[in-house]
């Protein structure tokens, strides 16, 4: 028998690119839902849909469900996760056995400019999420928590056993949030949910608002990029096939825990230096950059580096991708969607 998984956040970057790999299983029906707000690109959110069968003109406004032209298990919903009531009817109708919940305010700077969009989508709208989740039997629920939760941890790498009580912006709190209301869930209500501290996804279709993009945008425009902490910083840059992969992994995982709840680091476990990652870009675009060196941006952290060994021995993840062959596979998308031709 065929098992129903919703993906929240299914236009989003990570969304997008779990979707279509879930695709390749015959073993599921796939909802994805989304809300397809302006925080970037819209344009480029509706082409992530266009890629796996979802039409602008036939995403529906009235929340019900869109079929895919391409993909005869996959339905889409622009359904917004902070209205209890259209989530409830969603769950109600569709017997979810599985949650995938990316749908979240993402980045760390914005999250400074305009909090009240994180308490709303990454609190409010997590929380409605889990109360569907609780009410409608849901077997297991995988969400995305962040490596921001570590906020200025000086011991590396970041293992789960750390404590996580400083964070040091409201992005980050909201993540930490999830994981205490997730656990709690959990041993309240007896179901299954899995955190994933996902350490700086980067690839094809990835978000306008990242370092990858910024750069490579800057870096074919001959314009300047902005280099933060003077490039002093490393980053555990994950590439996203990587990243789906341990998704995957995660949500078949057995456990037989009471109650059961995890959390695991998804990362590289490889830490790049910014200034070695900006280089690499350089090659890949053919381009060299001009480079404007700033102070570190508030809420910002000098590094980011996962310690995996939990994941790896629970589900045998196993990045493979390296950062060259990854760089390289981001640019190549970059210039095809952007029709650059140099």
């Amino acid at each position: 028998m065929k098992k129903n998984i919703l993906v929240t956040g299914s236009a989003g970057f990570i969304g997008f690119h779990l979707v279509k790999t879930l695709l390749h299983d015959e073993t599921y029906n796939i909802v994805g839902i989304d809300n397809i707000n302006d925080y970037y690109d819209v344009n480029l959110k509706l082409s992530r849909l266009k890629e796996i069968g979802i039409e602008k003109e036939n995403i529906n406004e009235d929340c019900s469900l869109s079929l895919s032209s391409k993909n005869s298990n996959y339905r889409f919903g622009k359904i917004d996760i902070t209205n209890a009531h259209n989530l409830e009817i969603l769950f109600k109708k569709e017997n979810f056995d599985y949650v995938i919940h990316l749908a979240a305010q993402a980045g760390v700077r914005y999250s400074i400019e305009n909090p009240s969009a994180y308490i709303q989508t990454n609190m409010l709208g997590y929380f409605n999420v889990l109360e569907c989740c609780r009410n409608y039997k849901i077997n297991h629920f995988v969400y995305a928590s962040s490596s921001s939760v570590y906020g200025g941890n000086k011991k590396v790498p970041f293992s789960e056993e750390d404590k996580v009580d400083n964070p040091v912006s409201l992005y980050a709190a909201t993540k930490k949030g999830n994981e205490l209301m997730a656990y709690t869930y959990s041993h309240l209500f007896d179901f299954r949910t899995t955190g994933l501290r996902f350490f700086t996804v980067y690839g094809p279709w990835g978000r306008p608002d990242m370092a990858p993009m910024l750069f490579a945008n800057a870096i074919c425009k001959s314009k300047p990029i902005k280099v933060f902490n003077n490039g002093d910083m490393l980053r555990d840059f994950t590439y996203i096939d990587d990243i789906v992969d341990g998704v995957i992994k995660c949500l078949n995982f057995k456990t037989t825990k009471i109650p059961k709840a995890e959390i695991f680091n998804i990362g590289n476990s490889k830490p790049i230096n910014l200034m070695e990652f900006i280089e690499t870009l350089e090659i890949a675009i053919n381009r060299k950059s001009e480079r404007i060196m700033m102070p570190i941006q508030p809420g910002d952290v000098k590094v980011t580096y996962a310690d995996t060994t939990k994941l790896k021995d629970t589900t045998g993840y196993n990045p493979k991708t390296e950062i060259k062959q990854g760089v390289k596979n981001f640019i190549d998308w970059y210039k095809e969607y952007y029709k650059l031709s140099f």
